[in-house]
């Protein structure tokens, strides 16, 4: 079968494809033929050694994919040959087929299709653990998305709308703006034109911002922190700029404000129930359509590097998958 692979950590140029062999499953675990596999910004991070899982070389990114199974490992009865499923696997889904435990796997409903449920997992499982299990996000507030319309911005700005929320997404052109508004966005904020905490202070209004979703991280952070009203509560989601800022955490006290970090990765190990009812929502949110689950672009396993460059770049709007 064909793989992805990462053979030498650095750039997404040094990632080469080769035949490996096909895995077989074990107890407990299952085959599944890839159909479509999704990217994920710290893909672009894991590939050059930056980011906190570190795998053995050589390996495939890829932390989920949408597949069938085509083989059961023994004492597998809970799942059937022949069943869509999503499949979560941290790295390793750029491949023709892979091997997961069934506890690692989500059947997908009719009324879904491969291309939404590759891409649910990750960012939509970030943005719902963040606002609803973390923030605890109520009707009626008001929540501020940052990189809005990334892989976990427009979840977060659909999820916010679905939630209750007045959600006002934060991105840095018209267009991508235009694209969170088409997604559930109450207001928009442009923070090439104008300062974000000006912004935030204008739109706001006099209740101000109860919730900021931020997966931006760098110069974006403390004026978006600035903006909460008292007990708002932030959500440090990730550092797509690269930066880690450095919080006055005089704020936090002044405002009683909450800093929360949201480790979706650490939710799924520790709190394995707590995923398998998220991942159920949201399925049934796509299902309903209130999710759209939006699919930035299909590419093949040869155009690997031009995929995760537009990852790097923060040019995506929506989910950027392969299909092998």
């Amino acid at each position: 079968m064909k793989a992805l692979l990462c053979k030498a950590l650095g750039e997404p140029e040094d990632l080469v494809i080769e035949e490996v062999p096909d895995p077989v499953p074990g107890p407990g675990e299952a085959l599944v033929r890839v159909t479509v596999a999704a990217l994920n910004f710290f893909d672009t991070l894991i590939i050059a050694g930056r980011y906190q899982v570190k795998p053995e070389l050589p390996f495939s990114p890829g932390a989920e994919a949408c597949g069938v199974i085509e083989a059961l490992g023994p004492d597998v009865e809970a799942f059937r040959v022949g069943e869509r499923v999503i499949v979560h696997l941290g790295y390793g889904a750029c491949r023709e087929r892979v091997v997961a435990p069934v506890s690692g796997l989500t059947r997908v409903p009719e009324g879904v299709s491969d291309e939404q449920a590759a891409g649910l997992s990750v960012t939509y499982g970030t943005s719902l653990h963040a606002l609803q299990d973390r923030a605890n996000l109520k009707p009626g507030e008001t929540l501020a998305v940052l990189g809005a319309t990334g892989g976990v911005g427009l979840a977060a700005v659909e999820l916010g709308h679905a939630m209750g929320a007045r959600v006002i997404a934060c991105a840095s052109s018209a267009e991508k703006l235009d694209l969170a508004k088409a997604h559930g966005a109450d207001l928009t904020l442009d923070y090439s034109q104008e300062k974000l905490r000006d912004g935030l202070k204008r739109l706001g209004g006099e209740a101000g911002i109860d919730v900021v979703y931020d997966p931006v991280g760098g110069e974006y952070s403390e004026p978006a922190l600035r903006s909460l009203n008292w007990k708002g509560r932030f959500l440090v989601v990730g550092f797509a700029a690269g930066e880690i800022p450095r919080i006055p955490l005089n704020l936090a006290l002044l405002k009683g404000i909450d800093i929360q970090g949201v480790f979706w990765g650490a939710f799924l190990k520790r709190e394995p129930e707590g995923h398998a009812a998220n991942q159920a929502r949201l399925l049934a949110l796509v299902s309903e359509g209130r999710l759209s689950a939006k699919v930035h672009g299909v590419y093949p396993l040869e155009e690997a590097a031009a995929a995760l460059g537009i990852l790097a770049r923060r040019e995506a709007m929506g989910k950027v998958l392969l299909r092998p």
